[in-house]
């Protein structure tokens, strides 16, 4: 019996797997290079309209800037023309001599919509213009090619990407060594040096744009995100901040009722059951709404968060608010209109909160500027309006700068009460915060 032991076999399907690195290597570029300049290469791809809102187009006159989008369109129509003219030098007399510059200035208009395909036609204009001219003075790129590939590999470099331009120059760099080896330098002063130190310089400085503008447009788009994330963090901190600052205002008051329930029995001398079980099932309600509460809100709460020894503050201490912003250097003075009366809670702690907040971007991005307070209550809800002058133009404190985050947590507020709000600079450079906050008056049957 003939024992048979096989080492390192593997599956059919695996051997690509065996393969060196070298070998995936040059897979990939070859893949690459058929993907880029093979694949669909004449495909219709219309250069796209410039945009007018561009670094540069923001720049030009008003009566301009409506006509720079037809500005790559000339500019290669321009070329098209210089490449024609090349292909005219040299030539025979008549309708060769125009057939050769129509062959050149073709491939650098089809890089408008064919992009990839003008390559390669440019790269057939260089044999094809030898072909029809007579003076052979320069080879392989006679004057007519020279312009005319030149021209095509930039504008193709800047409308695909970096790895397209580097395929296009080794595929001319090996076409130019064919050349060569099948000529020789003795026969015809060869160019293909010169051309391929030209477009190596224009095609590396094209590469450099390309990663440069898609540097920054990763940037940008970075930026963007970071702002969205950041302002939506400010959001739900402001939602949390409230939601920490409801939880105190209403357990207080549950814990009020619940206390009241429990002793007003003892108030009354000989009270019926009927009265004292109405007041039992008044105080069970307010133990469970408050635990309910708690067991719902205070999850908000950081670990580190303590909750205030004192009562949230309503819309009677804007006088010490007034009075420690006055202490902090802005001028303010307040205005009430209307009957005062007591408002619900969450009104009173969020009127409160949003003047705090008014007269915190007043200081800060305002310095040297006096401020008003207008509350207004008048039927239906709280009217409120901050305005702050124009910063001095003799002040020597300069603004401190600001992501517009306190605008955000006031919003938030507002919505939260179902409220209307705007904001935004006054007519004499100041700054302008005008708030309403809907107050439904409680009917008899709530009372």
């Amino acid at each position: 019996m003939t024992e048979t032991t096989q080492t390192g076999a593997t599956p059919p399907g695996d051997a690509s797997a065996t393969r060196s690195p070298e070998y995936r290597l040059a897979k990939d570029a070859l893949s690459g290079l058929r993907e880029d300049l093979f694949h669909d290469a004449f495909a219709y791809r219309p250069l796209s309209r410039t945009a007018l809102d561009g670094q540069w187009t923001r720049r030009l006159p008003a009566r301009l800037a409506p006509h720079a989008a037809r500005v790559p369109y000339a500019v290669v129509g321009l070329v098209a023309l210089l490449c024609f003219y090349g292909g005219l030098v040299g030539g025979y007399n008549g309708p060769w001599t125009m057939l050769s510059g129509l062959v050149c200035a073709v491939p650098v208009l089809a890089t408008l919509v064919r992009p990839v395909g003008a390559f390669w036609m440019s790269m057939a204009a260089t044999p094809l213009v030898a072909l029809l001219d007579s003076s052979w003075g320069d080879w392989p790129w006679l004057p007519g090619p020279f312009m005319c590939h030149t021209a095509v590999l930039v504008i193709v470099a800047i409308r695909t990407r970096p790895r397209t331009a580097v395929w296009m120059w080794f595929i001319t760099a090996a076409y130019a060594f064919v050349n060569e080896s099948l000529w020789g330098p003795g026969h015809y002063g060869s160019n293909s040096a010169p051309l391929l130190v030209l477009t190596a310089f224009a095609l590396l400085a094209i590469s450099l744009w390309h990663i440069r503008r898609d540097a920054r447009q990763q940037v940008t788009a970075q930026q963007t995100v970071t702002a969205h994330e950041r302002s939506r963090r400010t959001l739900l901190e402001e939602r949390t901040n409230i939601a920490r600052e409801l939880h105190d205002v209403v357990a207080h008051h549950m814990s009020v009722v619940a206390i009241q329930a429990e002793a007003a029995p003892y108030r009354v001398e000989n009270p019926p059951e009927e009265l004292e079980r109405a007041f039992a099932t008044i105080r069970e309600n307010a133990v469970a709404a408050l635990t309910e509460l708690r067991r719902v809100l205070g999850v908000v709460r950081a670990e580190d968060y303590e909750a205030p020894d004192a009562p949230q503050p309503t819309l009677a201490d804007l006088d010490a608010l007034l009075a420690n912003v006055r202490e902090a250097g802005l001028g303010v003075e307040k205005a009430v209109t209307g009957a005062v009366r007591e408002l619900p809670p969450g009104v009173e702690l969020s009127a409160y909160r949003i003047v705090q907040e008014a007269l915190s971007n007043s200081l800060r991005h305002a310095p040297g500027a006096t401020a008003r307070v207008e509350v207004s209550y008048v039927l239906g809800g709280l009217g409120l309006r901050i305005v702050n002058t124009a910063i001095p133009a003799n002040t020597l404190v300069k603004p401190s700068p600001g992501a517009g985050h306190g605008i955000t947590g006031m919003r938030e507020r507002v919505s939260m009460l179902n409220g209307e709000m705007t904001a935004g600079p006054t007519g004499d450079g100041g700054y302008e915060v005008a708030v309403f906050l809907p107050v439904t008056a409680p009917s008899e049957g709530d009372a």
